[in-house]
């Protein structure tokens, strides 16, 4: 089943309550939180603050953090307290990357990584057991409102092709106009930013998405 993920980072910074609201009552269960540190990308945008609020207000919904940091390690748990249900990390990052997967999952929360544009789908082939989902980057990561790169899509076959059986899931430029493409290179979530809070009404975008 087709998953939408709506991104927080698109919403309008002094009315998240009211855009994520029109989201979750228009059908998506879950919400994705892009955390950047201004290092590892060049935009800072929140952190577990933002995460925990989302978590006391929104109960059910499923959160997807996504970790833009240089040193996620140092905040693994800061994030798992907030209420984080999925973390993911990036593979480009230095340090234990097999060990803080493993320290998401210890800790109960769905272990995901991320590839930007450049990074091939085998640099992770050494993870896979460890992974519940694969974010593959379709734009390059740090600002919302980017036009998606096809040339990222083949990496969803390549990492079923090495038998990732996890979710696959697609950040960056995603809209209804490309997103039958999107599907049909493999994707299983869809990270929605700007498509999703622009969209006049997003629960025919999320039931066309889902129809297709």
């Amino acid at each position: 089943m087709l998953e939408i993920a709506p991104s927080v980072l698109a919403a309008h910074p002094l009315y998240v309550a009211r855009d994520v609201s029109k989201v979750i009552e228009a059908g998506a269960s879950i919400l994705h939180l892009d955390i950047m540190d201004g290092h590892f990308v060049p935009n800072i945008s929140f952190g577990p603050a933002m995460v925990k609020a989302l978590r006391v207000e929104y109960p059910n919904v499923l959160l997807d953090v996504h970790l833009m940091l240089s040193q996620p390690e140092r905040y693994l748990d800061d994030f798992v307290a907030a209420g984080a249900d999925q973390i993911t990390i990036h593979s480009e990052i230095e340090g234990d990357v097999p060990g803080m997967l493993k320290a998401i999952r210890q800790a109960g929360k769905g272990a995901g990584i991320s590839l930007k544009p450049a990074t091939p789908a085998k640099k992770i082939a050494p993870y896979l057991d460890l992974l519940d989902l694969v974010l593959i980057m379709s734009v390059e990561p740090g600002f919302g409102g980017q036009i998606l790169m096809p040339e990222t899509l083949p990496k969803l076959k390549a990492l079923r092709s090495l038998g990732f059986e996890g979710v696959l899931s697609v950040d960056g430029g995603v809209n209804l106009a490309n997103s039958h493409q999107v599907k049909q290179a493999g994707a299983t979530r869809l990270v929605m930013g700007t498509a999703a809070f622009t969209a006049e009404d997003p629960k025919a975008m999320f039931e066309a998405l889902s129809a297709e």
